[in-house]
């Protein structure tokens, strides 16, 4: 939808199952008769592409990414960008050799009420900061798991961390400076004895500019989604992103006073039907400009790498019983394959 809103001429869908496709040209109004494909590599030698969009299982994002790029395709990839570091990396590498521009789709990054935090940061309201705290509180249940079975594996998925909680995890980085030095966490399986991955983390983060971070991510909440939100605490300011998918400011506090708490509680608040918010479209309008300008794009590859390094050195600290130092060259989900006992809930 967020293409079509943003003017783009679609060529082309590709899915292994045509009924998705099917839904899809209903549901966003397209022409019946557009091209569809079942092989995507047939689909990138027949057609000629400006820009593909990358919605497939996590584990597959990278492979399809990169025979993009080989072609001089742009692409924005769903997060995460890639399961592994390795492949990550290669994604930067391609695109920097071919001159191509990639998108990680982290659309809260666009959210009103972000993007008024960043402004903040980027003019030193908060002066020092102190830490920041991400919460991502939700809920998964076994027909979530069912409609793909993909979801929750090592090697197409990892868990809730990697899944559902990264948009948030990629905020906290962003905001709290983004080099991270070390990361202590657990991580557990304690409701969904039939997937392979953790439904709850926790972690400590430290940052190259002495500020902390603190992660909690489930999908175990009962009975349903409860809240996102992220938390930023500076010398001089206090800030609170919340609602479904932080789309709400509910806390604005800073010592220069330069503005009214409860006139931008109320100009930076959305509420979107469901978590994915209103993101995509600046997102991909941004892609589009990024493309046309010959400049990156606001959340670019190495974006998209410096989350699943952050989760998977999450992952890391919690196997490893113990501090994890980043940066991390090589890691990979497929690197914790049997960390739980499978069919059985808690610890391994």
């Amino acid at each position: 939808m967020a293409a079509k809103e943003n003017n783009l001429n679609i060529v082309a869908l590709c899915d292994l199952i045509p009924a998705n496709m099917a839904e899809k040209i209903t549901m966003c109004g397209l022409s019946a008769d557009i091209k569809q494909y079942t092989d995507y590599k047939q689909m990138l030698d027949e057609e000629e592409l400006d820009l593909v969009a990358i919605a497939t299982e996590s584990g597959k994002h990278a492979a399809i990414a990169l025979d993009c790029i080989e072609k001089g395709i742009h692409v924005i990839i769903e997060k995460p960008i890639a399961l592994s570091l390795e492949d990550a990396d290669a994604i930067i590498s391609a695109a920097e050799r071919k001159g191509v521009k990639v998108c990680a789709c982290h659309q809260n990054r666009f959210n009103k009420s972000i993007q008024k935090i960043r402004e903040a940061l980027e003019q030193g309201r908060f002066g020092r900061l102190f830490y920041g705290t991400a919460h991502i509180r939700w809920n998964r249940g076994r027909t979530y798991y069912e409609q793909a079975p993909w979801r929750g594996t090592w090697e197409q998925d990892g868990g809730a961390l990697m899944n559902q909680c990264i948009h948030n995890i990629d905020l906290l980085r962003w905001m709290m400076g983004d080099e991270v030095t070390e990361v202590v966490a657990y991580t557990d399986r304690l409701n969904h004895d039939y997937i392979e991955a953790e439904d709850f983390g926790i972690a400590l983060v430290k940052f190259k500019n002495g500020a902390y971070g603190i992660i909690e991510g489930t999908t175990n909440v009962y009975p349903a989604n409860l809240e996102e939100t992220l938390y930023i605490f500076g010398e001089k300011g206090t800030v609170k992103a919340g609602g479904k998918s932080v789309n709400i400011i509910e806390e604005w506090v800073f010592a220069d006073q330069l503005d009214d708490p409860e006139i931008i509680k109320a100009q930076f608040h959305e509420n979107p039907p469901n978590i994915y918010g209103f993101g995509h479209k600046p997102l991909y309008a941004d892609m589009i400009a990024a493309i046309e300008n010959n400049r990156q794009p606001y959340v670019d590859a190495q974006a998209g790498r410096r989350a699943v390094e952050l989760v998977l050195a999450i992952y890391k600290a919690a196997a490893d019983r113990g501090p994890v130092q980043l940066p991390l060259d090589r890691c990979s989900t497929m690197d914790f394959v049997n960390r739980f006992n499978f069919g059985k809930k808690g610890k391994e």
